[in-house]
């Protein structure tokens, strides 16, 4: 959106909306519209001869990043724990995850019965293979539930040689990497299972919505089952062959979490634009880094040439900067139209929170994560900008993160409440 520039007390003004998506493309307005008319909402209530709009979708998206197997859920929370009892979770059982990341992960795992491990982050937002190591090592843990945080990625070939040496299966949490790639491998494909959200401020929007894949007949048959399949698995065409549920079907509890016909038919049209936004998405992110590149006390997030990432949103970090220091510069981009969030703060704020917040997975030290959000910012970037947008956003960042950076210390105040 090209606006005209407006100045304010500290100069120009950012007037664009943070949270505002782009429309549901007509294709599926009018295909949303087809499954209202006919009323046939539910995946399994279809008519003779009729393939389900969520069945379609998972076919798609199965195609789309080389997986075997798909099945289309209601959320990317649900994915999560569907997968992890899917690869059979004990209860109790330990699962190692990022320090980093949001709360629906470390949810997934105590509401599927297992103990969240936090492993440290690294100043590049992925997470510590060392810090990873120790505690496979110190808790026995089986199972990683890698979060690719705000669509940072690390090194998936080490981090699979490195879980293969203690036996851990990884599930991927790609609600922030739809349409990434490490090497030219779809994120999703390098764990057993990939897990993805549609959440509405993720790269295709459901509202809610979530997808989980594998190239495990077992673990897939178990995930269809658990999502309140019944016994009407054989409609699923991108699912296992009937014969897998033979041993599964009597002993895997339905704990219902189906996509439903409206939400596919919604979503199918947008897998086609998914390559296309993301190269958008890298156009405003570029265009964000190169204004940022260069200011004192502000540090980037190393991209490595591997990564071919999906930025929706954008980090940098303010290391060594007070909390008053903090407060100022985001309360003076505020008043500027620039919306920053902080995973510093010492209580949560509507999305954004970190580990020691979560008390139900009982108290641990990341003293390494802690110094990074400390002075971690965080940037909504939807597609409703244009490259211009970015460019002015990137001025108002870098003249506020000067100003305030060499500037004297600010007196503390209440930080600024970003939803």
């Amino acid at each position: 959106m090209n606006k005209e520039v407006v100045s304010g007390a500290f100069g120009e003004v950012f007037t664009g909306s943070f949270t505002q998506q782009e429309p549901i493309p007509e294709a599926g307005i009018e295909a949303a519209v087809a499954v209202l008319r006919h009323g046939r909402l539910h995946r399994y209530n279809t008519a003779a001869g009729e393939v389900a709009e969520a069945v379609l979708l998972e076919q798609e998206f199965a195609a789309l990043v080389g997986a075997k197997f798909c099945l289309a859920v209601a959320s990317g929370g649900y994915a999560l724990g569907c997968a992890l009892r899917a690869v059979g979770m004990a209860a109790g059982a330990p699962v190692l995850t990022n320090a980093f990341t949001l709360a629906p992960v470390p949810g997934a795992i105590a509401a599927a019965g297992g103990r969240p491990i936090f492993v440290e982050t690294t100043p590049d937002l992925t997470i510590d293979f060392e810090d990873l190591a120790a505690k496979a090592r110190a808790t026995g843990a089986r199972i990683l539930m890698l979060s690719h945080m705000r669509g940072h990625i690390c090194d998936m070939d080490a981090l699979g040689a490195l879980c293969a040496g203690f036996g851990v299966q990884i599930i991927e949490d790609c609600a922030h990497t739809m349409g990434a790639a490490w090497r030219g491998t779809p994120s999703g494909r390098h764990g057993v299972v990939g897990c993805y959200s549609m959440q509405t401020y993720k790269h295709i929007n459901a509202g809610e919505g979530g997808f989980l894949i594998s190239d495990d007949a077992e673990i897939m048959a178990r995930a269809t089952l658990l999502s309140g399949s019944y016994m009407l698995y054989s409609k699923h065409l991108a699912g296992p062959d009937a014969a897998v549920y033979e041993d599964l079907r009597l002993h895997t509890p339905n704990v219902s979490g189906r996509m439903d016909n409206l939400r596919a038919a919604i979503l199918r049209p947008q897998l086609p634009l998914l390559e296309g936004r993301v190269a958008r998405w890298q156009g405003l992110y570029r265009v964000i880094e190169t204004g940022l590149h260069g200011v004192t006390g502000l540090v980037l997030p190393h991209r490595p040439q591997a990564e071919h990432f999906a930025p929706s949103s954008f980090q940098f970090r303010l290391p060594d900067w007070s909390q008053a220091r903090i407060g100022a510069f985001l309360s003076r981009c505020l008043a500027r139209g620039v919306e920053l969030k902080w995973f510093g703060a010492d209580k949560p704020v509507a999305f954004t929170s970190r580990y020691d917040h979560w008390a139900y997975a009982g108290a641990q030290s990341c003293p390494k994560t802690d110094a990074v959000l400390a002075g971690l910012i965080d940037m909504r970037l939807p597609l409703t900008f244009s490259e211009g947008d970015a460019a002015q956003i990137a001025r108002i960042i870098r003249a506020e993160a000067l100003a305030v950076g060499q500037g004297p210390e600010p007196e503390a105040g209440e930080m600024p409440v970003i939803q």
